[in-house]
């Protein structure tokens, strides 16, 4: 099976380097992203860990139409693009609707599509046509090895410029399960793979700002269980203040905790890919 290297500015993704995807779950005040961001900054330079700054400008799927959404795209780009001006890092941010795709494409280095949104054509492909690198999250109802079917959406364009990402299927009522299989299904399609462990431990039908609403402590064996079976990338969303976060509060990681978190996972990686 051919490998694709995915370039994101100056990281190799699918080469044998570790890299980590993260920032806030969405946008909230701009102190608290540009604080994300440099702590994160301190963090992956002592690490030595290629870094891609996520925060959703939009987060279309909330379960109440009272819960924080997040800026809207005018604002949460703006902020986005002060966060790679000031520290340098690459960006990715959902888009929901193909309106959406081209001012995002001005600003972002990867255009991402929700799990919910994994098979919508027309969002697919808009994102493809920018020729930009198309993170598809894979959708909790979908088998791992049909995450091929969107992946030939993007190809039917020229790009293949393509990351998957794992973040749990649903199993049962509001619950996820990750099936480490899946790894290796989505492997098999020669792309990227990425795993969100953040929102693998989202408890649905539970509010995210009730401490219920996520199990943190299964965290860490997750994620040793995704790089021990060879994932390219990690996808961590971090905050300051996880308990005051607007979104997500119950399963962000505290950002000062990301480094000793990180420190055996970039161990394992590497046992893994000498064994490659």
């Amino acid at each position: 099976m051919s490998k694709n290297i995915v370039k994101v500015g100056d990281i190799n993704c699918g080469a044998d380097e570790l890299f980590l995807i993260s920032g806030p779950c969405v946008i909230e005040d701009e102190s608290i992203m540009m604080k994300t961001a440099e702590k994160l900054k301190e963090v992956t330079e002592r690490l030595n860990i290629p870094m891609i700054y996520k925060a959703s400008f939009q987060k279309d799927n909330r379960s109440s139409v009272d819960y924080y959404r997040g800026p809207g795209i005018d604002e949460g780009l703006r902020i986005l693009q002060k966060v790679k001006d000031e520290f340098g890092f690459s960006l990715v941010s959902d888009i929901h609707y193909p309106d959406q795709v081209k001012p995002a494409a001005e600003v972002l280095d990867i255009l991402q599509i929700p799990a919910y949104l994994c098979m919508q054509t027309d969002l697919v492909v808009a994102s493809a046509e920018t020729g930009k690198v198309v993170n598809i999250k894979h959708g909790q109802f979908l088998a791992p090895e049909n995450m091929i079917k969107p992946a030939q959406k993007v190809e039917s364009t020229g790009n293949k410029n393509i990351i998957l990402t794992e973040r749990g299927y649903s199993f049962g009522y509001n619950d996820l399960i990750v099936d480490p299989r899946s790894f290796y299904e989505m492997r098999q399609t020669g792309y990227p793979v990425v795993f969100d462990v953040t929102h693998s431990i989202r408890k649905y039908g539970i509010p995210s700002a009730d401490p219920t609403g996520g199990a943190r402590q299964y965290l860490s064996t997750l994620a040793r269980a995704g790089v021990a079976a060879g994932i390219d990338g990690l996808f961590i969303e971090t905050h300051p203040c996880p308990n005051e976060a607007l979104c997500d509060a119950a399963s962000q990681l505290d950002v000062n905790q990301l480094e000793e978190f990180m420190k055996p996972l970039i161990e394992l990686h590497n046992i893994e890919v000498s064994y490659r």
